[in-house]
């Protein structure tokens, strides 16, 4: 499956856009920009953080010969939620990084109050294209080592 790169030309983005990008951003970054808007959310009004924990989920896969669903095992996620007045901010990543999670989740509450799409647009669009860039790199490693072969 492939999705439409995220440009500047693209319409508003939706949550599920943000959040796919944001949770396989690299930590660090993500957790310095959480840190950067963090004091202009607390102007808001008071945040709670309703949770922020680890567990193990079921990782579905698809079959790619019959298309049938499984399970291939359990992984590892960290989760966050927030809550500031009527907002929401939800934020997961694979892992144990409660602290990346709860960063995700920051900034997920950022871009639904919107006053903050002047620097959380250009973020995400650097991690989106830096993801892009490594999932082509990947795909033409893969494809390099393609085998032909040949049946009589």
């Amino acid at each position: 499956m492939s999705h439409a790169p995220i440009s500047h030309e693209s319409p508003p983005w939706t949550q599920g856009t943000w959040l796919s990008v944001l949770a396989a951003a690299p930590a660090a970054p993500v957790k310095a920009l959480a840190d950067a808007l963090l004091p202009e959310l607390h102007a808001h009004g008071a945040l709670e953080v309703v949770h922020n924990r680890a567990g193990l989920v079921m990782l579905p896969y698809r079959d790619t010969v019959r298309g049938t669903p499984f399970h291939l095992g359990e992984v590892l996620v960290a989760e966050g939620h927030v809550r500031q007045g009527q907002l929401t901010g939800y934020g997961a990543c694979l892992g144990g990084d409660l602290e990346q999670a709860l960063a995700v989740a920051l900034l997920d509450l950022a871009a639904q109050r919107g006053d903050f799409d002047d620097r959380l647009r250009p973020f995400v669009l650097a991690q989106a294209g830096a993801q892009a860039a490594e999932t082509h790199t990947l795909l033409r490693q893969v494809e390099a080592t393609r085998v032909q072969m040949e049946t009589f």
